[in-house]
């Protein structure tokens, strides 16, 4: 006896037990897969770990399927919340999991060539940085990335970008005290 209605979830019962309503996992993947695939890679940068976060993803959602209302969100909406939470669980469950050691020696010397995961505590730190750089006018941010981060000097720059190296000096000024002032939280709101 399922009915739908427009806003409906569940139907109650007279005898107050639950009837849930079908939720069609297969049309739910068919619409939103590639999407919420795209957003765990970029999360994640691992494809293997994407793919089964968005496989867990539809799993929770089909098992809390009666806890979706779509008065309060759409199902997309729903479904990267789930996934959301989803890769949060993974990149802990990562930070917890020593790393493998090679137990060959030329793998040592050589190098794996394998990509590592950054479980440092200073992942935050850089996170607050990329924050504060968005902060910044285009013209500021790059004069900081160039100068600071790529290791150019002024003068390459200026010979790049056609600005002058005394304004690109004052830029750099006024940008690494915007800089400082938002990470120190001084920042005017």
């Amino acid at each position: 006896m399922n009915v739908r209605g427009p806003t409906d979830v569940s139907t109650v019962m007279s005898i107050g037990s639950v009837i849930e309503l079908d939720f069609d996992v297969a049309a739910a993947y068919d619409e939103h897969a590639s999407a919420m695939l795209g957003f765990a890679v970029n999360a994640l940068r691992d494809r293997t770990l994407a793919e089964d976060c968005v496989q867990e993803t539809f799993f929770r959602a089909w098992r809390a399927r009666s806890r979706f209302e779509p008065r309060r969100g759409s199902l997309r909406t729903w479904l990267f919340a789930i996934e959301r939470n989803v890769i949060v669980d993974v990149q802990r469950s990562l930070t917890r999991m020593p790393m493998p050691a090679s137990d060959r020696i030329e793998d040592i010397d050589r190098g794996s060539g394998g990509v590592t995961r950054d479980t440092s505590p200073d992942v935050d730190e850089r996170l607050r940085i990329i924050a504060a750089l968005a902060l910044l006018s285009p013209e500021h941010r790059q004069v900081v990335v160039a100068v600071h981060l790529s290791g150019s000097t002024y003068a390459e720059l200026s010979e790049a970008t056609g600005v002058a190296v005394r304004t690109l000096r004052t830029r750099t000024f006024y940008a690494m005290r915007a800089l400082r002032d938002h990470l120190d939280g001084k920042e005017e709101t």
